[in-house]
């Protein structure tokens, strides 16, 4: 008999669910999970006191981009919400979109912003709200540039407000580099510049890869077994340089700190050869991490707190114990704890 999902449940009070971010980037709170110690409560600030010189932390340097689009059908001018998953290619784009029942194969849409037009096609109706739209100007603006300028930042669903312009830098890592997410890898929406720099003065040592967070990260889990459970690909790349840096901090026994389980899963799913070099990769993460799993790479992580009943807290859970996980959730709660994207961090050590 395997996991069933309910193993994975804790109570969460709505009040916790963070709806805006700290006040200040890095001013959030940080649960110290020390596998070795009792739970330590500190601020992120904090965080140089419990890594050393030699340690690797590795970032996930991927960028959100505004990928919610709200628009008119043409012409009848009937509202349309348009969240765009993935590029296909050829200025089309698989999105969710709504009111599902109203847009159907051929159905026209307009987004705009003054001069600024953008114009789409439903091309065809895949399972629940998804989409294949495509994408056209007539201003000779290419149609990326007018996502970008149009398009408002993808909060995630449990954050029950519109998004505020200043969730465009906040909702984004101070290292985003790559284009290509939905969602923040929010671990990360920590750190900040001075931090990163008192990190490196430290002799901790940093490199980057990237994994493009697609919307299957706020999948629930539907089967009751965990090992049913299938996870949505997701893109990553690391280069040589970042397999180098991986595989020379393993072979000298030095701690790998993945920021986010984006992270993780990116680091857990590489290849590592005969003679312990990690290899680079380009290509999709399909690995669930769950309990059995075994760390190759990773042997620390800094993490947020997650939805209940979610593959982010099985992992989690798998890396360091699920009832050592589920007992200090429970703590975060009767602390008062802010959860989610926009909440507080954990760093599991």
């Amino acid at each position: 008999m395997g996991m069933t999902v309910s193993d994975f449940d804790f109570e969460l009070p709505d009040a916790l669910i963070a709806q805006e971010p700290a006040e200040t980037r890095g001013g959030s709170r940080l649960l110290v999970l020390n596998r070795g110690r009792a739970t330590e409560h500190v601020m992120f600030s904090q965080l140089p006191h419990y890594l050393r010189a030699g340690d690797l932390l590795v970032l996930n340097n991927t960028r959100v981009f505004p990928a919610r689009l709200l628009g008119r059908r043409h012409p009848s001018g009937g509202v349309v919400e348009c969240l765009l998953v993935r590029p296909l290619g050829g200025g089309e784009w698989d999105a969710l979109m709504h009111p599902g029942q109203k847009l159907k194969p051929g159905a026209q849409v307009v987004f705009e912003d003054g001069d600024a037009r953008l114009h789409g096609e439903v091309l065809a109706h895949h399972f629940h709200a998804r989409r294949t739209i495509r994408f056209w100007t007539d201003s000779g603006i290419d149609s990326a540039d007018l996502i970008d300028r149009l398009g408002h930042m993808p909060l995630p669903p449990y954050i029950k407000r519109d998004d505020h312009a200043s969730d465009r830098e906040r909702y984004q890592t101070v290292y985003a580099r790559e284009r290509g997410s939905v969602a923040a890898p929010t671990a990360g929406l920590h750190f900040t510049d001075a931090l990163l720099a008192e990190l490196a003065s430290r002799g901790i040592e940093r490199t980057e890869l990237t994994l493009h967070v697609g919307y299957g990260t706020f999948k629930p889990i539907r089967a009751t077994e965990l090992d049913q459970h299938v996870v949505d690909p997701e893109t990553f790349t690391v280069s040589a340089a970042t397999a180098t840096a991986l595989t020379h901090a393993r072979r000298e026994g030095r701690r790998i700190i993945a920021v986010g389980t984006t992270t993780v899963r990116a680091l857990e799913s590489l290849e590592i050869d005969a003679d312990g070099a990690v290899e680079a990769f380009r290509g999709e993460a399909r690995l669930f991490i769950r309990p059995g799993h075994e760390f190759r790479l990773v042997s620390a992580m800094i993490t947020n707190f997650h939805v209940p009943r979610s593959s982010l807290l099985v992992l989690v859970a798998a890396f360091a114990g699920r009832e050592r996980v589920l007992d200090a959730y429970r703590e975060a709660v009767t602390r008062g704890y802010r959860f989610y994207s926009y909440g507080d961090a954990m760093l599991i050590v």
